[in-house]
């Protein structure tokens, strides 16, 4: 039975007087029915609150025009400026956005994927938690042939576009910065080590020293929570090991902000005592005193592209096989690093 609230063509036929057929063309303008019919119609749905049913409509058509997005978090800067980029796009195109968060969890992104299959999205934006190494969850999409697209975080699938930066190549140049300012004991702070961009990273950083004839020190590698408490954790690894570094590469920019903070705090300079240098450019880079130095990458942009690439394709737009998209970055480099060379005006940043 229905309830009151639910209003139906059915409903207004009935007051009407009129087939419900005709209700339904009159609602969808179609040029068939007078237009003296249609405001009639119009007017009465309007009085009694009609809404029309676009979920069902769009399941009789087998399209829903919605889009799932699976993020690992979406409470950090870079991922809020992926999802800005997702957004436009979509709207621009008529689709709407289903959007979670498996809070770096498997278990977690395992039940979104079942919650967007069981939601009849058209398609899905995935990067993937810290946690995940496979992806068979996806099983049931690729096997309905639902379009997958993969950003950030990402795996290998013939059936996906994976959109990325060159996580390698960044993290690389970020320890040659360090090492050109006269760097030799570089601490590289980084986390879960299953998770594809932090395994890249560190593979930069490693090369980088490789490529400079400095021996890479297993006892540098700080693998721990990547937030405010990294600051911390460091200096009481730093003391345990007691190590002397000059450097710290940070594989965000949390970890490295917290770190000045606390080499403040016992004294220790930055950059003259230690230099520092993070990755993702977020606001807080720019806050920090001294400003951070740091790894640019498009977070919108690459929003932008994953949107449309799986929209090209829900509309079997003709485009070119690609398994993976690298967008661009860029060495951001502010006082946080700066050894040896003049530094910058901070009016100037």
């Amino acid at each position: 039975m229905r309830t009151k609230t639910e209003v139906t063509i059915y409903d207004i036929a009935e007051v009407l007087k009129i087939s419900p057929s005709t209700v339904s063309r009159a609602l969808n303008d179609h040029p068939a029915i007078r237009k003296d019919t249609k405001k009639k119609i119009h007017d009465y749905a309007h009085q009694i609150g009609y809404q029309h049913n676009s979920f069902a409509s769009n399941l009789r058509r087998k399209k829903t025009n919605t889009i799932g997005v699976i993020t690992p978090r979406l409470d950090i800067y870079f991922m809020s400026t992926v999802i800005s980029g997702i957004e436009k796009v979509a709207s621009e195109n008529g689709y709407n956005l289903i959007i979670s968060q498996s809070l770096e969890s498997v278990a977690k992104e395992v039940a979104n994927v079942d919650t967007m299959y069981k939601s009849r999205v058209d398609g899905l934006l995935v990067s993937f938690a810290g946690d995940t190494e496979d992806i068979s969850h996806l099983d049931l999409f690729f096997r309905k042939g639902i379009s997958v697209i993969f950003f950030d975080r990402v795996f290998h699938h013939p059936d996906c576009t994976s959109i990325v930066i060159d996580n390698y190549k960044a993290a690389h140049k970020a320890t040659t910065h360090l090492i050109d300012q006269g760097c030799k004991q570089i601490i590289h702070i980084t986390n879960n080590l299953q998770c594809s961009v932090y395994t890249e990273r560190l593979r930069g950083y490693q090369q980088a020293l490789l490529d400079a004839g400095i021996d890479s020190n297993p006892d540098l590698v700080f693998n721990i929570r990547l937030n405010d408490s990294a600051g911390k954790e460091t200096l009481k690894r730093i003391n345990k090991l007691n190590l002397q570094p000059d450097g710290i590469f940070a594989a965000n920019d949390t970890s490295a902000v917290s770190v000045i903070c606390h080499l403040k705090t016992y004294g220790i300079k930055v950059p003259e005592d230690i230099a520092v240098i993070g990755f993702n450019n977020d606001p807080i880079s720019r806050v920090i005193e001294p400003n951070l130095s740091t790894i640019s990458y498009p977070g919108k942009k690459m929003g932008e592209i994953a949107a449309q690439t799986l929209i090209d394709r829900l509309n079997n737009k003709h485009i070119e096989k690609a398994d993976t998209l690298v967008l661009n970055h860029e060495l951001i480099i502010r006082n946080s690093s700066l050894k040896k060379d003049k530094k910058i005006n901070k009016a100037c940043i």
